[in-house]
């Protein structure tokens, strides 16, 4: 069983995304199937919600705000480097626990800047409280009818719940491939609860 969480996870954690996954862990490692279990962070691809999204803001917005310091780090990895581990694992009979991360760490606020390099889209960053950062969004959610960043999604990334560190599983870098895909990343809104209300409908809005 090839199962995907989440990097830190913690059955006391306050935030349930990374509670909940710890207890799934627990379930799996107690079921006496033989397992590999996946942690990842931030994934980044085609049809990823956060770099794309990030992207986007960037170029339909004069600034781009900050949580905090930004100093917080997260490993992006690529979609297809997760997808070739776990079809790796698949065929390994030992039981494994691994941190799925890329090659790159970047601070919240270098990602920021690099997307915006990428895209050639550089705006003034502003820091905000979290709590007024989290009421922007809110809007912008609202104007998108989506969630653009949950206050659970905030604190998980200035916590570092999204940084570990263990040797990297991937080999592609964000930077790398943002520069090839730079003509069509944040073109498009990827809407995370459209991809749950409908399956048969695209992902991206205009």
């Amino acid at each position: 069983m090839v199962h995907v969480s989440i990097t830190n996870p913690s059955a006391n954690s306050p935030l349930e995304y990374f509670s909940g996954k710890a207890r799934l862990e627990q379930a799996l490692q107690a079921s006496g199937l033989a397992y590999a279990i996946l942690r990842p962070t931030v994934l980044f691809g085609r049809e990823d919600i956060l770099i794309n999204n990030i992207a986007w803001a960037l170029r339909r917005f004069p600034f781009f705000a900050v949580f905090g310091d930004g100093a917080y780090r997260l490993q992006p990895v690529h979609v297809d480097d997760l997808a070739d581990l776990a079809v790796a694992e698949g065929v390994r009979t030992e039981n494994a626990v691994i941190n799925a991360i890329g090659p790159e760490t970047f601070t919240y606020r270098d990602l920021v800047k690099a997307v915006g390099a990428a895209i050639g889209q550089p705006r003034p960053l502003v820091k905000v409280s979290p709590g007024i950062g989290y009421c922007f969004a809110k809007l912008v959610g609202t104007f998108m009818n989506d969630t653009f960043i949950t206050r659970e999604e905030i604190r998980g990334l200035m916590d570092e719940l999204l940084y570990v560190t263990t040797p990297p599983t991937g080999k592609t870098t964000l930077t790398a491939w943002m520069q090839k895909n730079a003509a069509t990343l944040g073109r498009r809104y990827a809407s995370e609860l459209d991809r749950r209300r409908n399956r048969q409908m695209p992902y991206f809005h205009e």
